[in-house]
């Protein structure tokens, strides 16, 4: 299994003044959460920085996650993305199994 987990920032005010950015975050996580080999895709805002957005993803194989990239739904996300830059990305991919509940 792989597992994304990282931020994402973006310029102060994004999320409060871009209800296109939020619509599209809603779109995309959406429409990866419907693909083929997508355990868990979650974005979250950061209680403390409203304009961090923690992201959260498993995927079945580097197979599945090489669709996603690919996908129709990831490249309108990255049109509005582009319209609204991040200022600041730390995003790490592991190689893990299912883990065991805590």
């Amino acid at each position: 299994m792989i597992q994304i987990n990282g931020t994402i920032s973006l310029a102060p005010g994004t999320i409060a003044n871009s209800p296109e950015t939020v619509e599209a975050i809603k779109t995309m996580v959406a429409a990866s959460r419907a693909e083929d080999g997508c355990y868990t895709y979650t974005f979250a805002q950061d209680l403390s920085d409203p304009d961090t957005i923690i992201i959260y993803e498993r995927w079945r194989d580097q197979e599945a996650l090489g669709a996603h990239g690919k996908s129709a739904h990831m490249a309108e996300f990255q049109k509005v993305m582009a319209a609204n830059p991040p200022v600041g990305r730390d995003l790490r991919m592991y190689q893990t199994d299912d883990g065991q509940p805590l």
